[in-house]
């Protein structure tokens, strides 16, 4: 019975060297060089889709002319931050991604198994995701507070009854400047509602009390005369996008009758209108000879009521 020879020892060597040097190192090297083709292509295609979603004229595709008449050179500068901003958040997703997933094949490669570190990737995440709910949230409301510009760096708006002017425009959190110089961190996903102040066009709201006695066909005729020479003024005629309207009457109280001016303007510009058009409106009455009521009180003292019916005792 013949015993055959055992293989050769140095033929075995050779091969599993061979496999170290050369085999295993190209395969990494074609996974990460597949890693950087499609990395390059992904970011060509969030490149293409965000710029083009930021430049759609509004969410619902319409253009109209309080839009069209926003489109200024800081409108534009805004997209391009906010394309800028999303292109970069989707950018890093996608880079995280393709991380993740590249670097589990080469130590698979690597002869490393990658069971277990996948089993603990999705505790880990399940963990963190119990643990982060209101960092997710934030996240992922300031992802959609920058896609829908609901509001940016320089709009006046209204936060959970907090006004002021935006600073910063984050993920996670939204910095507020308001009058008297507090700054408020706002995280982004306590943030339900915003009145945004800066948006398309804005609105003069003027309110005139006049007395009971006066014609309000003569002051309707004022109020029209004094909103029309602050329409045709050449100081602010590129601030005002309508001409103004008198609505009439709004309110009957208890001392005065109140009525309503109107007047459409570009964003930020209507407490600056209002201010010189309360300012007209006042030296005009008073030229016309118009009464501004104003609240009156009758004091009534008790002793000297008790005085003239008793001169006695006083």
């Amino acid at each position: 019975m013949s015993i055959p020879p055992n293989p050769p020892l140095v033929s075995v060597s050779w091969s599993t060297l061979g496999e170290w040097v050369i085999g295993i190192p190209l395969r990494i090297a074609g996974l990460i060089l597949l890693a950087i083709v499609l990395r390059w292509i992904l970011h060509r295609v969030v490149d293409k889709v965000v710029v083009r979603a930021v430049e759609a004229p509004g969410l619902t595709g319409k253009i109209t002319k309080s839009a069209e008449a926003s489109d200024t050179p800081v409108a534009s500068s805004r997209r391009s931050q906010r394309a800028q901003a999303i292109g970069s958040l989707f950018k890093s997703v996608v880079t995280g991604v393709l991380i993740a997933i590249f670097a589990t094949m080469i130590l698979d490669q690597l002869g490393i198994n990658i069971a277990p570190i996948i089993a603990s990737a999705g505790i880990v995440g399940l963990a963190l995701g119990f643990g982060a709910q209101s960092l997710v949230r934030d996240y992922l409301s300031g992802i959609f507070m920058i896609i829908e510009d609901q509001y940016g760096v320089g709009d006046s708006i209204e936060v959970n009854n907090i006004v002021g002017t935006v600073e910063a425009v984050t993920m996670r959190i939204t910095r507020l400047r308001s009058l008297d110089g507090t700054v408020w961190y706002i995280p982004n996903g306590e943030i339900l509602t915003v009145g945004n102040h800066s948006q398309n066009w804005a609105r003069a709201v003027i309110d005139v009390g006049v007395g009971y006695n006066e014609d309000l066909t003569k002051v309707q005729r004022v109020l029209r005369e004094v909103s029309n020479d602050l329409w045709v003024d050449e100081e602010f005629k590129g601030q005002i996008i309508e001409e103004p309207e008198v609505t009439g009457v709004e309110a009957l109280a208890a001392d005065a009758i109140t009525l309503r001016v109107l007047i459409k303007t570009l964003p930020l510009k209507q407490w600056a209108i209002a201010r010189e058009m309360r300012q007209r409106i006042k030296a005009r009455l008073d030229y016309e000879g118009i009464e501004i009521p104003f609240p009156q009180r009758v004091v009534w003292h008790r002793e000297e009521k008790a005085a003239e019916e008793d001169p006695a005792k006083a």
